[in-house]
């Protein structure tokens, strides 16, 4: 009777193919061959089914999981899902980190990490935010907590500040915001660290990590100390950002965070009185720079108005109805993707080296 199953969830693609075997000529492309069905046991009426799925609330393991439900309904049994996955990851033990980094400040970094935590939090997902720009610490701000401050939790912990159900974690909340941050680089590394361990996030699934801009100690430090499993780069279309791009991305290959992709801010001016959008840079810069390092273009996110309007109001635009919010829902969709891909590819890989 399982075996009749499985063979009736062969029949479903996997998100992507993977090529597999010694020389890499193999290509598995239903979930199957991927390995992406685990134990499968029927009681009465009832099939229960292991999924290795690794992208909780994401668009194309949303998409496989109805798929499975579907099947097997259709072969006259109630569905019950789990997930089950041997992935080696850095997304293993603890939430799913996800960086978002600049080769230099002022291209709305700090935008599009409170965008994107906010379309992970819309798809349902459980979501924290660590603002680690130590000297420029707008989140707050962005997300209308401000005001906040957080609390001591126990055992020596601290609490995030909840903003509308996204956890949020700031250098903002310590410091006062008419005095400039003036901390040398060895204070910063100390802060730093000793944030990331002392905060006690309430279950997260989504932990999105608001690089400090550029490629020096502090990244570093982060880079070394947190389980990263993947990193969004920020740039704008002009040679001057994507010249530090460069040095953006290569700063992540000594560690295991994938390079999800770069985007690319402020790409066309939409004016406010006619809607239509003009190139003030160069279209090309952001998306040569993607095919020079074989990552993906995740997105061009326009320079409206409506953007800095909405987080100068603590209300992430992400959550609006309009062309602009829908190209930040795809690119939170996009990384959830990134995030499931690279898991199930780890964890094919893993159970096939032990068979």
């Amino acid at each position: 009777m399982t075996e009749d199953l499985r063979e009736q969830l062969r029949t479903i693609s996997a998100p992507e193919p993977l090529t597999t075997g010694v020389d890499e000529t193999e290509t598995a492309d239903d979930i199957i061959s991927q390995g992406l069905v685990g134990e499968i046991t029927v009681d009465g009426d009832t099939a229960a089914i292991e999924l290795a799925l690794g992208a909780p609330h994401s668009p194309a393991e949303a998409d496989l999981v109805e798929s499975v439900r579907q099947t097997i309904e259709a072969a006259g049994y109630e569905p019950a899902l789990s997930v089950a996955i041997d992935d080696k990851t850095p997304a293993t033990e603890g939430p799913i980190v996800i960086a978002v980094s600049s080769g230099k400040g002022g291209v709305g970094k700090s935008t599009i990490s409170t965008n994107l935590a906010a379309g992970i939090a819309e798809r349902g997902a459980s979501v924290g935010l660590f603002d680690a720009d130590v000297f420029g610490p707008n989140i707050p701000r962005m997300l209308g907590v401000t005001d906040e401050m957080m609390q001591p939790g126990g055992e020596n912990t601290i609490l995030p500040v909840d903003a509308d159900g996204i956890q949020v974690l700031s250098v903002g909340f310590m410091v006062d915001d008419s005095n400039p941050v003036t901390w040398r680089g060895p204070v910063v590394d100390q802060m730093l660290g000793d944030l990331w361990h002392d905060v006690a996030w309430d279950d997260v699934e989504y932990l999105v990590i608001d690089l400090p801009p550029g490629t020096g100690d502090a990244q570093l430090t982060m880079l070394q100390q947190m389980p990263v499993i993947g990193s969004v780069v920020v740039t704008t279309p002009q040679d001057v950002a994507l010249d530090n791009v460069r040095k953006g991305i290569t700063q992540f290959e000594p560690h295991e965070a994938e390079v999800f992709g770069i985007v690319e801010n402020m790409s066309t001016f939409v004016c406010p009185s006619c809607g239509d959008s003009h190139e003030i840079f160069p279209a090309t810069g952001a998306a040569a720079l993607a095919d020079e390092f074989d990552v993906p273009l995740l997105g061009r996110i326009p320079l409206d108005r409506a953007i800095g309007e909405h987080c100068e109001a603590g209300e992430p635009i992400v959550f609006e109805d309009t062309e602009t919010a829908e190209l930040f829902r795809t690119l939170a969709g996009d990384i959830m993707d990134a995030v499931g891909r690279r898991r199930r590819h780890s964890h094919c890989r893993h159970i096939k080296s032990r068979a």
